[in-house]
């Protein structure tokens, strides 16, 4: 009882509001915790303007990623109807998957935010959720277990694979800033950007983009994110370029 009060009392608190709820359920108490990650998204006009980028970044270079992102929802799409969705990851090297639900996103003027909640999971049983998408609703996840409590999700229902696509990630460490060139590969088309995560986008977003100017490179501000996309079958359409 005094753990139920002193958690009760932390998350009617000031200091996990906004990003923090709690609900009893079934006896059992959580405390989830809302984190909201912000990432400046700025789209590269082609694959030319990404040569170029990475060719600027070289002295910079710290590693490369090749990912494998696969989507979840239920057939009704439960997630999706309430601006969510399950994410399976892998990336090349590691010996684990992250599974992710992300909540809520928006992108206005090349800065996205969305709720995201991410754990690891063993490699072989993520692989058998992608071969068999039964097991998903039956895995020891602690995120899989919110999205089946938070949603409603039975394992009568279970999840369905709504697809995949490739990203090559390359990081650079430059001016202090972790930045990620994306290549990403749907079956429709390549999509190229260039993020970094940071809690003063605004201040980021300045500093890239005269960086990109100074460089002549061309890019616009991302409106649609990768997930977006992938959905709409088609590459995305927006601003014009700014060299």
């Amino acid at each position: 009882m005094i753990c139920f009060s002193l958690l009760s009392s932390l998350c009617r608190s000031s200091f996990l509001q906004p990003f923090s709820f709690c609900y009893y359920n079934s006896f059992r108490f959580y405390v989830l915790v809302r984190l909201m990650e912000v990432e400046v998204k700025l789209r590269l006009r082609d694959a030319t303007a990404h040569r170029q980028l990475t060719t600027v970044l070289s002295p910079f270079f710290i590693k490369t990623l090749h990912q494998q992102n696969y989507f979840f929802d239920t057939p009704t799409n439960t997630l999706s109807s309430r601006l969510s969705v399950l994410r399976l990851s892998f990336p090349d090297e590691e010996a684990h998957c992250d599974v992710s639900l992300k909540s809520k996103p928006t992108l206005v003027d090349g800065v996205c935010r969305v709720e995201k909640d991410t754990e690891e999971l063993d490699l072989c049983i993520a692989r058998g959720c992608v071969e068999d998408t039964a097991r998903l609703a039956k895995t020891e996840s602690r995120i899989v277990k919110r999205v089946k409590d938070e949603f409603g999700v039975g394992e009568e229902a279970g999840f369905v694979c709504l697809g995949w696509f490739k990203n090559k990630k390359t990081v650079f460490y430059w001016e202090k800033l972790r930045l990620e060139v994306d290549e990403t590969t749907y079956d429709f088309g390549t999509c190229y950007e260039i993020e970094c995560e940071n809690e003063d986008p605004d201040g980021v977003k300045r500093l890239l983009e005269e960086f990109l100017k100074e460089n002549g490179i061309p890019y616009s501000y991302s409106n649609m994110t990768k997930f977006d996309v992938f959905r709409s079958g088609q590459l995305p359409k927006g601003s014009e370029f700014e060299p």
